[in-house]
C-alpha cells in the first residue's frame, strides 16, 4: 500500500515554501523547549490500570517524576561544565484530585519555580483529557525537588543555573520553601533507620496485622543513564505497598488521595534488592495515613548490608459512601 507515499519521485515545492514561511516560528519553538517548562502527554492504556480499572496512582507519580527530571536535566545542562542528570530527592505534598481513566490522555506540565546553588524545585500539574468529548479535568498537583548529579561522578552535585523570577517576593517565597524542605529532610533522615518488626500473630485491625512488604529486584528498565533507579519507579512500589496495607486493614477498595512527603536519602543502583514496607500510623472513619520505608541491599555486594533509602507518608481514602462494616477500626499496636 502507498497511502502515505508520493506518487512521483519529484520533490514538491510547497513544503519548501512552507518551511521558509515557518522557520521563525520553528526557532521560537526550539527556544521554548530550552526554557524552564516541559509538557508530557500519554494515552492511558489497560496495562496502566489498577485492580479497580482506573489508572494506577503510581503510574501518575512516575509520569510526574519523569517530566520533572527532563525539565531539570535540560536546564542544568544549559551552562558549560560537567554534563549531569537530575535526581529526585524529595516529593512534597501530592494531591490526587480526580481519577484518571483508561482511554484518557494524561497531560503533565512541569515548571521550575525555584533554584538554589545545588537544587531545583518543580511544580507539576496533571490534566486528564477525554479525547472523545474533549472534556478536561485537573487530576493531580505536586511539588518536587531535584539535584543534578554529574555523569562523570555520580557523587558530585553540580551547580544549578539560576532562573529569572517575576518578582523579588516570588524568589523569597521559593527560598522559604527550600529552607523548610531542607530542614524536614534532615529530620526524616534519622528516622529511616527505624524498622518496626510486626508481631508473629497480630490481631485484626492492629498495625501489625496490616503491615505489608514487597521485594523488588532492580533491573535495567528501572534505571536512568547512571544505572540508578528512577524516583518514579520507587514511588510506584511505595504506592502499591500503601494500597495493600490499606486494603488489609479495611477489607475494601481504597484509593490514594495524597502523598504528604517522600524523602530520598540514598541512590539505589541496578542489581539492588528493594524491600518496601508499609505500616499504618493513623486512621479515621474515611481515611488512613500510611508510612512507607524502602530498605536496600546489594545482590552482588552482600558485605555492604542493608541500608535505608527513602521514607514517605501516603494518605488513602475509602471511595463512595461508607457502609456498615466498611469503616476502618482505629489502629492499635
Amino acid at each position: 500500500m502507498q497511502c502515505f507515499m508520493p506518487r512521483s519521485n519529484k520533490v514538491p515545492d510547497l513544503p519548501l515554501v512552507a518551511n521558509k514561511r515557518h522557520s521563525k516560528k520553528g526557532n521560537k519553538d526550539i527556544e521554548a523547549l530550552r526554557g524552564t517548562e516541559y509538557h508530557l502527554s500519554r494515552l492511558m492504556r489497560p496495562d496502566d490500570a489498577n485492580v479497580v480499572g482506573n489508572v494506577h496512582g503510581g503510574i501518575i507519580l512516575k509520569m510526574i517524576e519523569e517530566a520533572g527530571s527532563i525539565v531539570c536535566t535540560r536546564h542544568c545542562n544549559t551552562q558549560n561544565g560537567d554534563r549531569c542528570v537530575a535526581a529526585l530527592v524529595r516529593v512534597e505534598k501530592t494531591e490526587f484530585l480526580s481519577p484518571v481513566f483508561i482511554g484518557e490522555v494524561a497531560h503533565v506540565s512541569a515548571e521550575i519555580t525555584y533554584t538554589s546553588e545545588h537544587s531545583l524545585e518543580v511544580q507539576a500539574k496533571v490534566m486528564a483529557e477525554n479525547i472523545l468529548t474533549g472534556a478536561m479535568k485537573l487530576a493531580n498537583k505536586a511539588a518536587l525537588w531535584y539535584v543534578p548529579c554529574s555523569l562523570q561522578n555520580v557523587e558530585k552535585i553540580t551547580e544549578v543555573p539560576p532562573i529569572k523570577y517575576a518578582s523579588a517576593e516570588q524568589e523569597e517565597e521559593g527560598r522559604k520553601r527550600y529552607e523548610t524542605q531542607k530542614k524536614e529532610r534532615l529530620e526524616t533522615k534519622a528516622r529511616t533507620e527505624e524498622l518496626v518488626v510486626p508481631p508473629s500473630k497480630p490481631e485484626q485491625h492492629t498495625v501489625g496485622f496490616s503491615q505489608s512488604s514487597l521485594i523488588h529486584l532492580v533491573g535495567p528498565l528501572d534505571c536512568t543513564l547512571h544505572d540508578y533507579v528512577h524516583g518514579g519507579v520507587t514511588m510506584k512500589l511505595m504506592d502499591e505497598v500503601a494500597g495493600i496495607v490499606a486494603a488489609r486493614h479495611c477489607n475494601t477498595n481504597v484509593v490514594t488521595v495524597a502523598v504528604d512527603a517522600i524523602n530520598f536519602h540514598r541512590k539505589i543502583k541496578k542489581g539492588s534488592i528493594l524491600t518496601v514496607s508499609g505500616r499504618l500510623t493513623y486512621t479515621s472513619n474515611r481515611s488512613m495515613e500510611i508510612e512507607v520505608l524502602v530498605d536496600v541491599s546489594s545482590l552482588v555486594e552482600p558485605e555492604i548490608g542493608t541500608i535505608s533509602s527513602c521514607l514517605g507518608l501516603l494518605r488513602l481514602h475509602l471511595p463512595g459512601q461508607v457502609q456498615q462494616g466498611d469503616v476502618c477500626a482505629s489502629s492499635q499496636d
